[in-house]
């Protein structure tokens, strides 16, 4: 059995913690979705890892200076906190492979799918890979937790109903479980891997 201390879920940003609203270029625009603190109470009242892995490559693109993804983290942390929420880090990628300028034009190992963001968030912590949850709203955050042997949880919030209704097509692996929001897939983590090593994958729920 793998020790609580060496789990973590990894939540998406935009569209899984905060509303969806496009490039956050002013930390006026975060704005939290309803379950975002709750969800993450029950990852801190369980012991795991609370950790936010987001792809920001908005500065790349000339968007925003890259102050302000800090600036929007710094928010989110505050508003977490205020409703009782504690994020143990927030990892980001604000890299573009073909947009913008050094250094933020780079072909990196750290945006999602790609697993960088993970394998450092692993050193960091301790944590075993195999062990924890990815959860967000893209099918790419699936595809990131399946590359380093995690389970992926897709939210329907954000974009997640959009990619699960209208590309699950071509999906070429499917969700561990495919959840109303944040508050629901931390709820099915816990309840199914809180104490095991190991769960069955879940079919997502049927009618949505």
């Amino acid at each position: 059995m793998t020790d609580v201390a060496h789990r973590a879920i990894f939540f998406d940003r935009d569209g899984t913690l905060n509303e969806e609203v496009g490039y956050i270029n002013h930390v006026s625009r975060l704005r939290l979705l309803p379950a975002a603190a709750a969800a993450v109470r029950a990852v801190n009242a369980a012991g795991w890892r609370a950790i936010v892995v987001t792809n920001q490559a908005g500065a790349a693109r000339g968007y925003f200076p890259g102050w302000m993804i800090e600036a929007v983290h710094a928010r989110l942390r505050e508003e977490l906190a205020a409703a009782g929420a504690r994020l143990d880090a927030i990892y980001v990628c604000p890299h573009h492979p073909t947009v913008g300028e050094p250094p933020y034009r780079l072909d990196c190992e750290c945006r999602k799918p790609k697993p960088g963001l993970l394998l450092q968030a692993a050193r960091d912590f301790g944590l075993e890979l195999t062990q924890c949850v990815v959860v967000g709203d893209r099918y790419s955050d699936v595809q990131l937790a399946h590359r380093v042997g995690a389970q992926g949880v897709l939210v329907l919030t954000g974009y997640g109903r959009g990619e699960y209704e209208y590309q699950r097509e071509q999906w070429s692996g499917w969700p561990d479980y495919v959840a109303e929001d944040v508050l629901d897939a931390v709820t099915w983590v816990l309840k199914t891997q809180g104490i095991t090593s190991s769960t069955t994958p879940v079919q997502p729920k049927s009618g949505l």
